[in-house]
């Protein structure tokens, strides 16, 4: 009888460490982004946390994000592009000599400076998808190339400054439906609609997957989540409308996550991107066109190379030649630690998120604390490593 009672201890114990490993290997990420923003918080006497803090935070990492959503789709298919940071540095000297020198209107001069980075994008996406060089060799050639055009397009000199709408593009913020010092209501509307379609949202894919006779959680589960998912949202939009509401930027980014979860997950794309990604050979033979998938996805990327250098542009209010110095590895050590594998097929666009919004977070924090730069990139040098190694653990985990 003990014996009997021993083992179904055992039993329930493992289970119970089973289930703790499988929850940390599917939100590791988010549970270590926590871990940040509460050690952070203590460690800054409470400086971290401050809205004009956060705001700053949001503003400075804008253009890694945008750079980490672009960089996913291609890690999913098992590539890496290094020359993003010199394209950001080439489009952003380009839409300085437009609506500097030339005094072309923004409205004009930014779809025209996505174009450039979207045949950029085209240009080494050939090369790698039909020529079939490796990525590698390509992008490496592209850092090189776009780093000497844009000394060459700025003459070594940097050009300043740019139009006042231009600028808002990285540094505005929201109108507020009523004018005066007190919290932004406007953003506190949004926040709240948000979270209220959150919950929606994940109410009907419950209520799917119960009439599919899938397993779902239990009420209680749902409603502490569904909670929880309200408190965060609320709680973050609280604290931007503590200060100037939503900036402009963060609207722009929450269209981003939206518009690639959308194709990733829903879209027949996005299965394609995955598939090619996960083994290409039974991706060709299911009659699924690998290099037109490769082609695009790099078209992409240089499209939003070229959105991360104009936010970038208009932070700076300069086109400089040294903008974009080490993006490239910003960008993907964002997408790594957020999960992606580095042999391609898994990978989601919150996860590269996530990510790029722990490294954000260490250099910020670190950045309060007076840490320096030199121990700054050690540490994300060892971070990056770590995911890495994640990632290998949780193969063989699965294999075994």
């Amino acid at each position: 009888m003990e014996q009997t009672k021993k083992i179904k201890a055992t039993s329930k114990s493992n289970q119970i460490k089973d289930k703790f490993l499988d929850l940390f290997s599917k939100y590791s990420m988010v549970i270590i982004l926590v871990f940040l923003l509460v050690i952070f918080q203590l460690l800054t006497d409470g400086i971290f946390w401050r809205p004009l803090n956060i705001t700053n935070l949001v503003l400075q990492n804008s253009h890694i994000l945008v750079l980490a959503a672009g960089m996913l789709l291609v890690v999913l298919l098992g590539h890496v592009d290094l020359s993003v940071g010199s394209v950001m540095a080439f489009v952003g000297a380009i839409a300085g000599v437009l609506m500097v020198n030339l005094e072309m209107s923004t409205w004009l001069a930014v779809p025209l400076c996505l174009i450039i980075g979207a045949i950029i994008g085209a240009w080494q996406g050939f090369w790698v998808s039909y020529v079939g060089i490796p990525a590698f060799i390509v992008t490496l050639a592209g850092l090189l190339m776009f780093r000497g055009l844009t000394q060459v397009v700025l003459g070594g000199q940097s050009l300043a400054p740019f139009p006042s709408i231009f600028q808002k593009i990285s540094t505005g913020y929201l109108p507020d439906i009523l004018p005066g010092d007190h919290i932004h209501l406007l953003s506190m509307i949004i926040g709240g609609t948000i979270a209220l379609l959150l919950i929606l949202s994940q109410w009907k894919a419950r209520e799917k997957r119960r009439k599919n006779l899938f397993e779902i959680e239990n009420s209680r589960t749902f409603i502490a989540k569904a909670i929880f998912t309200a408190c965060i949202i609320i709680g973050v939009t609280y604290i931007f409308s503590s200060y100037s509401g939503y900036p402009i930027i963060l609207i722009l980014l929450g269209a981003i996550v939206f518009v690639y979860s959308f194709l990733t997950n829903r879209t027949v794309v996005g299965r394609q991107i995955y598939a090619t990604g996960g083994n290409r050979k039974a991706a060709e033979l299911s009659g699924i066109k690998t290099k037109r998938i490769t082609f695009w996805v790099f078209v992409n990327m240089g499209m939003m190379a070229a959105l991360a250098g104009i936010i970038l542009a208009a932070r700076l209010n300069a086109a400089t030649p040294q903008a974009g110095t080490s993006m490239e590895l910003d960008a993907m050590a964002a997408v790594y630690f957020g999960g992606a594998s580095t042999s391609g097929g898994i990978g989601t666009i919150m996860g590269a998120i996530v990510g790029g919004l722990v490294m954000g977070v260490l250099n910020n924090g670190m950045s309060i604390l007076g840490v320096g730069v030199d121990w700054q990139q050690a540490i994300k040098g060892l971070i990056l490593l770590l995911a890495v190694v994640l990632d290998i653990y949780n193969k063989k985990k699965k294999i075994s």
